[in-house]
């Protein structure tokens, strides 16, 4: 695109986006409760009894269909156009306000229904993932089936009126507080890969079991999932029979474009940035610089990875929506991200010396007992989602267009 052009392209977006920008900080202004600001969103079950103004919140942005911007209009989303959800961000920002509405079902399945569902099944669950009305979890890796997760053997018997479910699922994160799951299946046990259908479970159906799995950060946010005879609806499958690969795989892109946004996370579990929190533990020289000169270059490097990250996965979130959907590239922000969260983490902790390792009583303060924890949770990045292993893989062969190396050696 030529100069001139790519001027009155700009200038026509940013004239578009002006009304928008008045709308949403009008709305934002009525509507988001001040006593929120800079808190961030709570976790799944976190809200207590005097959270009222939280519960509004998540109310108003649900029914506004703001939790999922750009989402269809027909299914409760906002209906916004990519730039409008930028402003929208922007103005939240800027108003220390957060988005109430996520989950699984915002981040993973609702993009992956989108694009493979019928219209039965949008209009059923789409609505109430936009309200933040139902908590999804993810039924995909087991005790055998890992790493390769193709091995899954948990079996769908089609029984004429109904799939007949058993089989064991782990690592399914808030399975013990989830409504529904979707669920890879066998559905024939002579193929791997084409034998594997995409299932949406009630985790309310008898038959259906959840075992928490206590983690060394010190919570249990995964579990094991057991499924006894559950019998699923035939509509509940998604796509074709024996077709859920395919539609697996569009969901770990969606999957590994939401945790590598985890980067930032640290700036949600511990409050200070990381310059002034190394002011207040470490000091300051005479010229008001940390102290440390080599914590202080460290920290400067961490800072402008992070930043470049955060404008490279804008970019990317910007050509992704004009190319109908993420690609073979957030294997790239994905590892990128879980390193950068892994990183910063380490960092707080060192920082704070012997008060960044506090598990738990009056010594600490709320910000330390958060580094230490995601001290834990940052190590288990690396692998949620997809190994960093699995990632490079990925970027090998789809991205580079490296060859298989097993197949290389066995052509030799």
């Amino acid at each position: 695109m030529d100069a001139p052009v790519a001027e009155r392209d700009l200038s026509r977006r940013i004239s578009d986006e002006v009304p928008f920008r008045a709308t949403a900080r009008d709305w934002l202004a009525q509507n988001f409760p001040k006593s929120l600001a800079d808190r961030g969103p709570t976790g799944p079950g976190d809200e207590g009894p005097d959270d009222s103004d939280a519960k509004a919140w998540k109310q108003r942005m649900g029914e506004k269909g703001w939790g999922t911007p750009t989402w269809p209009a027909q299914y409760g989303g906002g209906g916004l156009s990519p730039a409008e959800a930028r402003v929208l961000a922007e103005e939240m920002k800027a108003i220390g306000a957060y988005n109430p509405i996520g989950g699984m079902g915002v981040m993973m399945f609702g993009p992956t229904l989108l694009e493979y569902g019928t219209e039965a099944q949008k209009q059923r669950h789409l609505p109430p993932i936009v309200r933040g009305e139902l908590r999804w979890c993810q039924g995909f890796s087991e005790p055998g089936a890992g790493s390769d997760l193709a091995s899954l053997s948990t079996r769908a018997e089609d029984k004429g009126d109904h799939w007949l479910v058993n089989g064991q699922k782990i690592w399914t994160s808030g399975a013990h507080l989830a409504d529904w799951c979707f669920c890879l299946v066998r559905t024939d046990t002579t193929k791997k890969h084409e034998g594997i259908s995409f299932l949406l479970i009630d985790m309310r159906s008898p038959g259906v079991e959840t075992r928490p799995i206590k983690l060394i950060a010190g919570n249990s946010s995964f579990c094991e999932t057991f499924f006894t005879d559950v019998k699923v609806p035939k509509d509940n499958l998604v796509g074709p029979l024996n077709g859920g690969w395919t539609i697996a795989k569009r969901l770990l892109q969606h999957e590994r474009s939401g945790l590598a946004g985890a980067a930032g996370a640290q700036r949600a579990a511990v409050k200070r940035p990381l310059p002034q929190m190394a002011k207040d533990y470490v000091g300051e020289d005479e010229k008001g610089r940390i102290a440390d000169p080599d914590l202080r270059h460290r920290i400067i490097n961490y800072e402008m990875d992070l930043k470049a990250f955060q404008q490279t996965a804008e970019r990317v979130a910007l050509e992704s929506k004009s190319n109908s959907g993420p690609s073979a590239a957030t294997s790239i922000m994905k590892n990128a991200g879980s390193f950068l969260r892994r990183d910063g983490a380490e960092l707080a902790v060192e920082i704070m010396g012997w008060r960044g390792l506090g598990w738990e009583g009056e010594p600490f303060t709320e910000d330390e007992l958060a580094a230490t924890r995601l001290l834990g949770s940052s190590k288990a990045g690396t692998i949620a989602g997809g190994s960093q292993e699995v990632q490079n893989n990925i970027i090998a062969k789809r991205i580079l267009g490296l060859p298989d190396p097993i197949s290389s050696a066995a052509s030799r």
